[in-house]
């Protein structure tokens, strides 16, 4: 049953698949019930009536897993509410494993699940084929049960959902197309259709297929592109049981679901087609592609040879159907940068089914609030940037995370396709040095240096990588000599207007009430004192500053900062990052170097640590910011792009005495983590309070200045529960990624953040929270023995209340 087109709803949803169907349940539970959901065809009738159906839960982030938690929760709990009945079947999924590579990847996907508090088993081959008898497992080095998995019936899922919606009051509104989204003064102000218009105060696109059609309509970028996904589904299979788990065969690019006593049977192609590169065909609705037999051969073949009964099973239907995947293979949430209130639900990979319950009450509280309720960072739409509009690249890019889904998830792999975008002026000098690369928001960055007669490519591996020496090199130059960064990529701003410090100063939770010259570390927070930014304020003038964040976070960190702008002060921020490289010269012989070409004075008491300096070098005037990331002596050096060259050039022919050498960001990495320097995302993030994180120190709660998340900071000092502290491991070969499982006297306590190796104090190195409700003071963290779960082996660690080296940052402010 359709409802009528109302004048006016609070909230309008564009799209009445699985998503937007949740997005309105969730509000509804949330006490918003003035909403309407536009569907241009009827309930389901896009890519949710096709979709396989199988739900499972782990992710690599500890809240996106949360999320699908809960929608385990959710579908084991609604069709009782509703009366709609959803085929939800709770039997577990199972994850095979054909190589050692591939066994030391579930093992170490084991630890995450147990990281994040999901139970899951390890077995044998001879176990796994326990759980789902007609498969072959000759080729089995083992298999991962996650008994709370399960499958459902997608359609009835779908169903359950807009009927609890509609029974708070919710409105659905079928076969109405939207034509416009209105938009004024840069925020939603309503909805044209081809039932007339809607007034409303916000849009949610949940439009799938169309979502990037729907986002252009208000200006907005939403990166998704349509690809093929094909599936098989059987006759009743003489042995099949209700009761088999879902199959996940990834060395194999397969999966498997029982399906009416026969087998459903999908994969993930290293080859994808993509699909309606002209626009989605007219009147699509409940709509398949024609089979595409050829393409679909090769995983026949594998799931043959897997599942036996298969090839001799009768065939009801392959089906064919179109979904959204994105670019980086994770699904789009949020409110998009461009507009006010106009949020996105899109994008989801072919898991939609599974992620629908917590995505939509996630994108609900987010709309309620005005601020997303857990770290969302994963999903977050502005983790994509400018180059992600180009229809070309979002195509290439989103071709190649499908081809992906189910290959080696390697530590540190890089995506390939569509680069380069966007390079430093110095790009072709660091060819030549012998860089290779990685990409971040589009920037080619470089991420080691290889020797002459070595090949500056990655080989991936679960071990140390191939990479492991060179960047050890590095790092020892950077720590005993001196080395020269490219940053070009860092996200740079203006903040300019008579009220610049008045509106930084209470987005900030430091103080940035000082004198031109300075230089000030701080986070920005939100009201429950969790990070949402992490950047230096450089002070220029009375009226302006100079912002630095980190490449990823150049979309998010400007919205972060617009969006919580006092609207009625006069202040401007202005991204300035094409306009100028960065270059880091970094080390104790750092001053040596940069005296060799400039007459400034350089000494300590003249040119202070978090202080700013214009400098002449090689005929230009730079920006010298006495900053690092790395726990050295060391300054940043902004320099006008079109002169970037030759101060690289005058550097580093003024370092050669000095033993300079380049260094990349897998060198930074290893010297943050020995320093204790935070990444926002990894050891910092919205979850997280700076009182929390450490960070105390860049906090202004000792003054009598407001901002914004104060009083939830005040609340917690002196109550904390949880603590980031760090970890090292004496065995140099165990290897930490992040995600391994925190153990005190034998109880999980958290997970790490960040891992790596720390190449001065010759060990493994991780960050991570400890929790404890009793609290978390030195005492009470020395009073453990503590292990590290690793790739499902139990490591013991050190734990470390200070950063392993230079304790007291005596060498960064020599």
């Amino acid at each position: 049953m359709t409802d009528a087109l109302p004048s006016h709803a609070r909230v309008v949803i564009v799209g009445g698949g699985i998503i937007g169907c949740s997005v309105a349940y969730h509000l509804a539970k949330l006490g918003v019930s003035d909403v309407v959901i536009l569907e241009r065809g009827q309930l389901t009738c896009g890519s949710t009536f096709h979709a396989a159906g199988l739900v499972g839960q782990l992710r690599s982030s500890a809240s996106i897993t949360q999320l699908l938690k809960y929608s385990v929760e959710l579908y084991d709990t609604i069709e009782a509410e509703t009366g709609q009945a959803t085929g939800w079947r709770q039997n577990g999924g199972l994850r095979l494993a054909c190589t050692e590579e591939r066994w030391t990847e579930v093992r170490r996907q084991a630890t995450t699940a147990h990281s994040f508090g999901l139970e899951m088993h390890l077995l044998t081959p001879g176990e796994a084929r326990d759980l789902w008898p007609l498969m072959e497992i000759d080729d089995l080095v083992g298999a991962a049960f996650l008994p709370s998995d399960g499958q459902v019936s997608p359609s009835d899922l779908a169903q359950s959902l807009a009927k609890g919606a509609r029974m708070a009051g919710v409105k659905c509104v079928e076969d109405c197309a939207v034509e416009a989204i209105r938009v004024t003064h840069g925020a939603v102000t309503g909805v044209d259709t081809t039932h007339g218009t809607i007034a409303c105060e916000v849009v949610v696109n949940c439009a799938g297929l169309w979502a990037r059609e729907i986002g252009e309509m208000a200006g907005v970028s939403v990166p998704v592109q349509a690809v093929q996904h094909q599936f098989l589904v059987t006759e009743p299979i003489e042995g099949m049981q209700p009761t088999f788990p879902t199959l996940r065969d990834p060395d194999r690019l397969v999966y498997f679901k029982e399906e009416v006593g026969g087998i459903i049977m999908g994969g993930y192609e290293l080859d994808p087609k993509p699909w309606a590169l002209q626009g989605v065909p007219p009147n699509w609705k409940f709509k398949l592609i024609e089979p595409d037999w050829d393409q679909f051969e090769s995983l026949a073949v594998n799931a043959f040879e897997r599942v036996p009964a298969l090839e001799s099973a009768g065939i009801r239907q392959l089906i064919n159907g179109p979904e959204a995947f994105t670019p980086d293979g994770t699904f789009i949430l949020g409110e998009a940068p461009e507009v006010v209130n106009y949020y996105v639900g899109a994008g989801f990979n072919a898991f939609g089914i599974a992620a629908a319950g917590g995505a939509g009450k996630a994108l609900a509280e987010w709309i309620v609030e005005g601020e997303p309720s857990m770290d969302l960072w994963p999903v977050d739409i502005t983790r994509f940037g400018s180059h992600h509009r180009q229809p070309t690249f979002c195509r290439e890019r989103t071709l190649e995370a499908y081809s992906h889904h189910y290959t080696m998830s390697w530590p540190h792999e890089e995506f390939r396709a569509g680069r380069p975008v966007r390079r430093s002026p110095l790009y072709d000098r660091l060819v030549a040095a012998g860089a290779c690369f990685g990409e971040k928001m589009g920037w080619e960055r470089p991420n080691w240096f290889a020797p002459s007669d070595v090949t500056p490519a990655d080989i991936y591996t679960y071990g140390y990588q191939n990479w492991f020496g060179y960047v050890g090199e590095e790092h020892a130059s950077t720590r005993e000599a001196v080395a020269l960064f490219d940053s070009t990529s860092f996200a740079k701003y203006l903040v300019t207007g008579v009220d610049a410090e008045a509106a930084l100063s209470w987005i900030c939770a430091n103080d940035i009430r000082k004198p031109p010259g300075t230089i000030v570390y701080t986070q920005m927070l939100n009201e429950r004192g969790g990070i949402q930014c992490d950047l230096t304020v450089s002070r220029l003038a009375t009226n302006g500053f100079y912002l630095v964040t980190g490449t990823g976070y150049a979309a998010h960190d400007s919205h972060w900062i617009r969006r919580n702008f006092d609207p009625n002060l006069d202040v401007r921020l202005q991204d300035i990052s094409d306009e100028r490289a960065v270059l880091g010269v970094m080390g104790p012989r750092s001053r040596d170097v940069l005296a060799r070409v400039t007459d400034t004075d350089l000494a300590h008491d003249a040119f202070p640590f978090m202080t700013h300096q214009t400098l002449e070098i090689a005929g230009t005037r730079v920006w010298a910011m006495r900053v690092t990331f790395v726990g050295e002596l060391g300054w940043e050096l902004h320099v006008p792009v079109a002169a970037a060259g030759q101060v690289y050039d005058a550097l580093l022919a003024a370092g050669q005495p000095c033993g300079i050498r380049h260094a990349g960001y897998r060198a930074i990495e290893s010297l943050r983590l020995e320093k204790g320097y935070r990444i926002w995302g990894k050891d910092i993030s919205p979850d997280y309070t700076p009182l929390e994180a450490g960070l105390d120190f860049a906090v202004k709660l000792n003054s009598d200045i407001d901002f914004c998340g104060r009083s939830a900071l005040e609340a917690q000092v002196g109550q904390l529960t949880r603590r980031l502290v760090c970890f090292t491991v004496v065995d140099p070969a165990v290897v930490l990624l992040g995600r391994e499982t925190i153990y005190g006297d034998d109880r999980r306590l958290g997970w790490l953040t960040s891992g790596g190796f720390g190449y001065t104090v010759g060990r493994p190195i991780g960050f991570g929270y400890v929790s404890d409700p009793d609290g978390v003071g030195d005492d009470a963290l020395r009073s453990r023995d503590y292990e590290l779960e690793v790739a499902g082996t139990q490591v013991p660690c050190e734990l470390e209340l200070r950063a392993v080296y230079d304790p007291t940052s005596s060498r960064v402010r020599g």
